[in-house]
């Protein structure tokens, strides 16, 4: 039976859309609100306070724009939650008719940050110049290989049997005379990064896909009980005070913890001493300190744990068997810090037979089928992607919001949480708003100089300046305190 509360809830719903659509918004974007939300926890009456505003999409079959503004929207969101449940916790009983915290997003400029947010003054970004990566034909189909790092390059071309390659012509010729299953199961079996190009069609059939699809969107389990008193609240800078252990890569984790650091946490990522990424670390590392650690040698490991038992929040973007395998699953985390939000990605999900699988934002939109609709739709000769990582930013910002949530979780509660997201589950999304038109849509304006904040941001590479952040939230301040900087140029310490 449906209870005043309910349809409460509802009317509130039915006002939030109707007014996006006053403003020309498409409703795709308040649609995927509602959905993110809802996998958040977070209750519907709040979706009246989210605006979206511009117009414009990215170039691309599916509804790329939308779904940049509803994820940032979502995180947005979680963060207004967030402040006025710590307010009103502060309030005393008599001032508790604050206005609630109001979230506006901008469209074309949520659009950008998907891209690259950084604008360098007389310098240039670093290049990987890897000519290997990209998409091959195969004899039955399209294969993508995923090189950047130096051991997945090696472990590509062990399995094509090629040593010193000198041109892409060389590696185009060797992957013709492979059917794309046998070079994919090829590659992976020598530690390598590879994906077949599937349908859609293929990917609900095929059992990984079948898996992905019986999840959620995000995954939510209880952590352990908090017995340490709140921090101290500022509601401009409203994460200031807390702690956030960073062990992601690349582009999704980064994002959310590079949003958690603009809102003033301090963030300390950890790369083990191997790994880096010179072309991402420009965008990612703002707000960030970076350390190395060694999880495999006890002493680091250790050292690490006495880490995490500060921290307020952990992100981590290993496969889900990795931090196991060392005794550090979830529930021991939870030992080692009693009320963490423990926050965690992968990239084919977390069941199914690919449940351990390397994968990247690329590799996945061409197992799920996001690469072959792309072209097909619109007729090209070959996979046509994304225009941008939107797989990696969106499930980006899901972990944010539910970093958020569970800082507010563990307020009301006392208690941590463990919430997990992947790509492929968030490309699950996506699917639903392809156009089977193949028509692009209406292109957003070009960028404005008004669009570049004005604060200079001395990066370890040079000057730069970024764009506007997309979220205005009431009262919040986004603001990065440390600059850019290359993994691995801080001491493996917190600073308060």
């Amino acid at each position: 039976m449906s209870t005043k509360a309910d349809r409460a809830e509802r009317l509130d719903l039915r006002q939030a859309t109707r007014f996006n659509l006053c403003m020309k918004t498409l409703p795709i974007a308040t649609e995927l609100l509602e959905t993110i939300w809802a996998a958040a926890q977070g209750s519907p009456t709040l979706l009246a306070r989210v605006r979206f505003k511009n117009e414009g999409e990215l170039p691309s079959v599916y509804a790329v724009t939308d779904l940049a503004a509803a994820s940032m929207g979502a995180a947005g969101l979680a963060l207004a939650q967030l402040i006025d449940t710590k307010t009103r916790l502060l309030a005393d009983t008599t001032a508790g008719n604050a206005a609630p915290t109001t979230v506006t997003i901008d469209r074309r400029l949520a659009s950008s940050w998907f891209a690259y947010s950084l604008r360098p003054d007389g310098w240039t970004t670093p290049s990987s110049d890897d000519f290997v990566m990209g998409d091959y034909q195969t004899s039955d189909g399209w294969i993508r290989l995923h090189t950047n790092a130096p051991h997945h390059r090696a472990a590509a071309l062990h399995a094509l049997k090629l040593t010193t390659p000198s041109t892409r012509a060389e590696i185009a010729a060797a992957v013709a005379g492979w059917s794309a299953d046998a070079l994919e199961a090829a590659v992976l079996a020598q530690g390598g990064c590879a994906a077949t190009m599937r349908s859609w069609q293929a990917w609900q059939t095929h059992p990984q896909g079948q898996a992905v699809l019986s999840e959620p969107l995000l995954h939510w389990n209880e952590g352990a009980a908090i017995d340490t008193p709140a921090w101290a609240f500022n509601s401009a800078r409203p994460l200031q005070g807390l702690k956030v252990l960073d062990m992601t890569r690349v582009l999704a984790g980064p994002s959310a913890t590079r949003m958690l650091a603009g809102l003033g946490a301090e963030v300390l990522r950890v790369d083990p001493p191997w790994w880096d990424e010179p072309t991402l670390a420009p965008e990612m590392t703002v707000g960030k300190r970076c350390t190395r650690l060694d999880l495999r040698e006890p002493t680091q490991r250790e050292h690490w744990t006495h880490l995490l038992s500060q921290a307020d929040i952990f992100v981590h973007g290993y496969r889900s068997d990795a931090l196991s395998a060392l005794g550090l699953d979830a529930a021991h985390r939870q030992k080692i810090r009693p009320g963490l939000v423990d926050i965690s990605l992968d990239a084919y999900g977390f069941s199914g037979p690919w449940k351990h699988r390397r994968g990247f934002d690329s590799l996945v939109q061409m197992s799920m089928g996001i690469a072959e609709a792309g072209q097909r739709l619109t007729q090209a000769n070959k996979p046509r992607p994304l225009p941008v990582q939107a797989l990696d930013h969106a499930t980006g910002y899901l972990l944010a919001t539910a970093a958020l949530r569970g800082l507010e979780i563990r307020l009301t509660h006392g208690r941590g949480s463990i919430v997990r997201a992947s790509l492929a589950r968030t490309g699950a999304l996506l699917m639903n708003t392809a156009k089977p038109s193949g028509q692009l849509g209406e292109a957003l304006a070009p960028e404005a100089a008004s669009d570049v904040a004005p604060t200079v941001e001395q990066t370890y590479w040079g000057p730069a300046r970024r764009l506007h952040w997309p979220v205005e939230v009431t009262g919040v301040v986004m603001r990065w305190d440390q600059p850019a900087g290359p993994l691995g140029s801080s001491e493996a310490n917190w600073r308060h």
